[in-house]
């Protein structure tokens, strides 16, 4: 089975107080993209990615493909006006039956193990959405203020979000964008097909403000620690 990764970098940097969009900000030395291609490589050797990138910073990604990593497993292409439209160009360029896996780029701390697991859920079911549940309490607003709501009834989705491609591919062509299709299950849904949610990683966060760049470099230092004691 084919495998392809469409790892979606089309975000500004904005609340990150940067001019610099998020995906290309240094971390550890290295840019936050790098981390995340870093771990689909290193998932199975056979991958491909399917690096979506704005128009104007294509040939940034091209750089850093061409620093770290054999140009070969890449193919390059331009977003589009919504991740929807990201997404649909990125998976215009898969070939034959494949495992497509859909991936923010600023999701960097994504791990190989993550990847196959996921792999393994979309073969049996034909998709797999990581997710994780919510530990702190919620509430949903309504016209009297808010209430209470059961959070064991939640999850906070992740990526990468899964499917066979029998099932992404005809769901991204057949239905019409609506603003509600914040993520690639919202799109298999709405084709009428069920998702299947799966166990995902705490540590899978998305990089979206300083915060979240400080606590990244943690986690990597952590795993360069353990990684290096085990050797």
């Amino acid at each position: 089975m084919k495998k392809y990764a469409v790892i979606v970098a089309g975000g500004a940097g904005k609340r990150m107080n940067s001019d610099l969009p998020k995906q290309f900000i240094p971390l550890l030395g290295k840019p936050v993209l790098y981390y995340t291609l870093r771990a689909f490589l290193d998932a199975f050797d056979d991958l491909k990615i399917i690096l979506v990138l704005p128009e104007e910073h294509i040939e940034k990604g091209r750089e850093i493909v061409d620093a770290y990593f054999n140009p070969d497993r890449f193919l390059f292409v331009a977003g589009g006006e919504t991740r929807f439209h990201s997404v649909k160009n990125g998976v215009s360029l898969a070939e034959g039956e494949s495992i497509i896996f859909v991936h923010d780029g600023v999701r960097c701390l994504v791990t190989p193990q993550l990847i196959r697991y996921c792999y393994d859920s979309a073969m049996l079911q034909g998709t797999a959405i990581p997710a994780v549940p919510l530990k702190d309490s919620i509430r949903q607003l309504n016209d009297a203020g808010s209430a209470a709501v059961d959070r064991n009834l939640y999850r906070i989705v992740q990526t990468p979000q899964t499917f066979h491609s029998k099932i992404l591919l005809p769901a991204l062509s057949h239905i019409e964008y609506k603003e509600k299709f914040t993520d690639e299950a919202t799109v298999v849904e709405a084709f009428g097909i069920d998702i299947q949610l799966m166990e995902g990683e705490d540590t899978n966060i998305k990089i979206t403000t300083p915060i979240d760049l400080s606590i990244a470099e943690h986690i990597l230092l952590k795993r360069i620690s353990a990684s290096t004691i085990e050797e």
